[in-house]
């Protein structure tokens, strides 16, 4: 007998959950993937045991139910995070491997400390107001046995107190000493910017992806056939149909910004702001594309996967959409069957597209055997899935409620093209707008559904 819980269930409520207190939990784990794993699997089988035992859903049950499957998920995430984090150090270990010196070739590491020392003083200077172009810290003036000797001995300081270390060490760590007395921080501390995580969706990396040199793309597109017959030996062949070709057009739309940095703030900052900005708007855009892709109207912008009226799918500008089968939630029948409603060539490369709010009310969720529908990944390279297919977290999928398009599931290569016109672009202004610099910023982009059958969406029911 299929189990099915309702939404409330598993709703993620912030009185409920203490987000903080799970990734302060997740991030205690350090790199220890395997200690992670173990952690997951733990918190996994309690929300099991729990929904099995479960005779009703109390508000303190379901706070804990949400609270688990939270964390599971935290951890799951972390999870693949880690391993692919492993992967790419491995590659560049590799490739540091393949670029040292042999053995009496040199290195540059006195070049490297020279450069740290600068950027020490620098930061130095600029954390006293000091910091100018006139004497600016530069290889010939600057103090670097000092710096290293500092460098050498500020670890231990931060292990004990000035009283327990040698005169000798003392000595060393006045190098960094600032006006109030205190030791000023190491450089790859002090420059480093706690930023604020912002959720986006993947599509781009699922999708095809066409660069191109003007300001729109022809699509081919081949729904037609060719037409044949059955003749005996001496039966003469009359014509038969000859297919015909479509062309799908889709335009590249323009993003601007245009930021500006006060000249003080360039000459004095203590990080390289130009590159900082270049990142935050970089991502900006990106999330703003990310966002087009699922839901974009197509005006000024691209058109997203979610803006199709329901149809066969056969009939273009269309997409199959069915029904959950629960009131604004999703049962266990509807993941099951959702495959199934794709052509055989579809499901191959089909993977599931959903937010990661939608997630935790599926993980408990299981077939007519008994099996959960939900499977953490846990080998290196193989994601979470979901009735043996994958999961990418979306978080511009709209959130579990009544008559919404939650979950969509799909060939995403075969189903989306994203049109590359132009990159990131920046021009450098220090003229129009004295005393500040412009960062005139513009990327053109555009997106589009090419082939609409290979994709279908699962609509929640109306409350």
């Amino acid at each position: 007998m299929t189990k099915h819980y309702t939404r409330n269930a598993f709703e993620t409520k912030n009185d409920d959950v203490d987000m903080d207190a799970i990734m302060r939990e997740v991030k205690g784990f350090g790199a220890n993937v395997t200690e992670l794993k173990t952690s997951m699997l733990k918190d996994l089988d309690a929300v099991r045991k729990m929904a099995e035992e479960a005779k009703g859903i109390s508000p303190e049950l379901e706070a804990k139910f949400t609270e688990i499957t939270t964390s599971v998920a935290a951890k799951n995430q972390a999870i693949e995070d880690l391993e692919k984090k492993t992967s790419e150090q491995y590659a560049q270990m590799e490739t540091a491997l393949s670029r040292m010196p042999a053995p009496g070739q040199g290195s540059d590491n006195e070049a490297l400390a020279v450069k740290q020392a600068i950027e020490f003083f620098e930061t130095k200077q600029a954390s006293k107001g000091s910091l100018n172009w006139a004497d600016r810290p530069t290889a010939d003036n600057i103090d670097l046995d000092g710096y290293k000797a500092w460098e050498q001995n500020f670890e231990g300081y931060l292990r004990v107190d000035e009283n327990g270390l040698g005169d000798q060490e003392r000595k060393s760590l006045t190098v960094g000493r600032n006006p109030n007395g205190g030791y000023f921080v190491p450089t790859a501390m002090s420059t480093r910017i706690i930023q604020k995580i912002w959720e986006t969706s993947q599509l781009r990396q699922m999708a095809t992806v066409e660069t191109i040199s003007t300001e729109s793309l022809d699509v081919r597109i081949d729904r037609d056939e060719a037409d044949c017959e059955w003749a005996g030996e001496e039966t003469v062949t009359g014509d038969t149909g000859t297919p015909g070709v479509g062309l799908q057009n889709i335009p590249v739309h323009e993003m601007r910004a245009k930021p500006k940095i006060s000249q003080n703030m360039l000459e004095d900052a203590a990080i390289d702001v130009e590159a900082w900005l270049a990142n935050k708007v970089a991502e900006k855009m990106g999330r703003k594309e990310a966002t087009a892709f699922i839901i974009g109207n197509g005006i000024k912008k691209p058109r997203g996967i979610l803006t199709y009226p329901d149809g066969s799918g056969d009939q273009r500008g269309t997409v199959k959409q069915y029904i959950s089968g629960a009131a604004t939630g999703v049962t266990s029948d509807a993941i099951v069957g959702m495959p199934y409603r794709l052509k055989t060539a579809y499901m191959q490369n089909a993977s599931w597209l959903m937010n990661r709010l939608t997630v935790l009310s599926v993980m408990l969720l299981k077939d007519n055997d008994g099996q959960y529908l939900w499977r953490p990944g846990l080998a290196e390279g193989r994601p979470s899935t979901l009735g043996g297919h994958a999961i990418s977290m979306a978080d511009d999928m709209p959130l579990l409620a009544a008559n919404s398009l939650s979950v969509a599931f799909g060939d995403w290569r075969r189903a989306y093209t994203v049109v590359d016109r132009l990159g990131l672009t920046t021009l450098r202004d220090p003229f129009s707008a004295k005393p500040f610099v412009e960062y005139y910023t513009r990327k053109r982009v555009g997106g589009d559904v090419t082939d609409f059958e290979a994709y279908a969406l699962l609509r929640t029911e109306a409350a």
